[in-house]
């Protein structure tokens, strides 16, 4: 019997009257339970923060619920407004984090902290603790003994913790390394790998004068002044410099790559150019690797005073070479080696697993008075054949999405995004100190 045929031959109002209630108890509590609906809330709505918002509001079922800033004028206006204009429902604005929590947990199903680094332990810790899991911006923290705490926090409540490493979710890379690296050994040994991220001279970020977060809430929140906050990335309380911001994201790939955690790292860099900044404008580091077949390096470069050559990352082995970059413009193909196998590629290829066959590679050689050189002719790049027609961020953010609802594994977790940070942060320390640093197994782990 259905619904309405009940309802028809129910005989007394006292029981209609129990049974409306008793529906509406139950449509309440069903729409709690319903696994294809979560209701989320924000803590940092700045640019980074505004960036995951914007992934938020197109995946079905994401209904954030409230949103908290200590810039109330500005980043939280913005923040809360955009969501209304997306999702039709107002969310709560808040200024401090522990009255949203107070406020909202038992209606929350998660947080994304997209606040600076330094208080990224804080807040996912609190978030955890009040029985909420947790989507949190990289660099989980500039101090690995905070980071620890993240991870330590996560077991200890169960909630899930992932740490935005979103290339980690992206499919164009799960195709290259997981597919093409590793399950097709295409490239043969990975031997080397070179990753970069260039940007252009750019001035400190200002804010509008009307509308400045007053001394006493920048006080109260540990910024020393509107300069600072803006530009926290730069200043060693706050952030980790650019080395963190950016190279983050390519380093977190060389391991997944090598399946493995660094040997050790050596570095050079310098306030060379922002002298007022506390932080490194240029950073060059190389990583030493121990794979099964053998020792693999790693060559990473940020600066901050040219755009020339943006950002992507190469993976370079005995039969082929990778490039790949989260902008496919960047970066998109694999190269063939001369020498390698060819029936293999256009097998991969009558698949779809790579794009078209290229031009045919020929050893050439040129001889002149001055200089007798061979080289191998350059190789037109076999291209990847996955599109991401989505924001960057929005594949990560699914996934932590469907963790919760269905149980499906973090793509980044607390533990992966902890030894993530502990060879990234560690690049600073090799640039202080000009020494190498040698890493053990258990530097890795909490």
């Amino acid at each position: 019997m259905n619904r309405t045929q009940f309802m028809q031959t129910a005989a007394a109002g006292t029981v209609l009257a129990s049974l409306k209630a008793r529906a509406v108890e139950n449509a309440e509590l069903s729409a709690r339970k319903n696994p294809d609906q979560l209701n989320i809330a924000f803590i940092g709505a700045g640019a980074q923060g505004q960036i995951l918002m914007q992934s938020c509001v197109r995946i079905p079922g994401i209904r954030i619920k409230a949103v908290c800033d200590i810039w109330e004028k500005y980043n939280l206006r913005y923040g809360t407004r955009y969501i209304y204009s997306q999702q039709r429902e107002m969310p709560k604005g808040y200024v401090d984090y522990k009255e949203m929590l107070a406020n909202h947990k038992d209606e929350l199903d998660a947080v994304v902290v997209a606040s600076p680094d330094w208080m990224h332990a804080e807040h996912a810790n609190a978030c955890m603790e009040a029985g909420l899991h947790v989507y949190c911006e990289k660099e989980m923290s500039n101090s690995l003994e905070k980071a620890a705490t993240m991870v330590k926090t996560q077991r200890a409540t169960g909630k899930l913790l992932q740490i935005g490493h979103q290339r980690r979710s992206n499919p164009r890379y799960l195709h290259a390394i997981d597919l093409l690296i590793h399950e097709q050994q295409l490239l043969g040994q990975v031997t080397t790998a070179t990753a970069q991220w260039n940007r252009a001279k750019a001035d400190d970020i200002g804010f509008p004068a009307k509308y400045p977060v007053p001394a006493e809430v920048l006080d109260q929140y540990g910024y020393n002044s509107m300069m600072e906050f803006r530009n926290w990335r730069w200043y060693k309380k706050y952030g980790g410099g650019p080395i963190v911001d950016l190279g983050s994201h390519q380093i977190d790939i060389f391991e997944w790559v090598w399946e493995t955690n660094a040997k050790s790292v050596i570095a050079s860099g310098g306030n060379d150019f922002y002298a007022h900044r506390e932080w490194y404008d240029n950073v060059m580091a190389i990583y030493e690797f121990d794979t099964p077949t053998g020792t693999a390096r790693a060559f990473y470069e940020t600066q901050t005073t040219t755009g020339r050559g943006g950002f992507s990352e190469a993976f370079r082995g005995t039969n082929g070479y990778l490039e790949i970059a989260e902008v496919p413009a960047q970066g998109n193909a694999v190269f063939r080696e001369a020498h390698a196998p060819e029936s293999q590629w256009e097998e991969l290829a009558a698949k779809g697993l790579i794009k078209a066959k290229p031009t045919a590679i020929k050893k050439t050689a040129t001889k002149n008075k001055a200089v007798d050189v061979r080289v191998t002719e350059a190789a037109t790049g076999w291209p990847l054949p996955i599109d991401l027609s989505k924001p960057a961020h929005q594949p990560h953010l699914e996934n932590f999405f469907n963790a919760i609802r269905y149980g499906t594994p973090l793509n980044c977790p607390a533990e992966k995004g902890y030894e993530t940070a502990v060879a990234v942060l560690s690049v600073n320390q090799a640039v202080a100190t000009s020494q190498k640093i040698e890493f053990k197994k258990s530097d890795f782990h909490v």
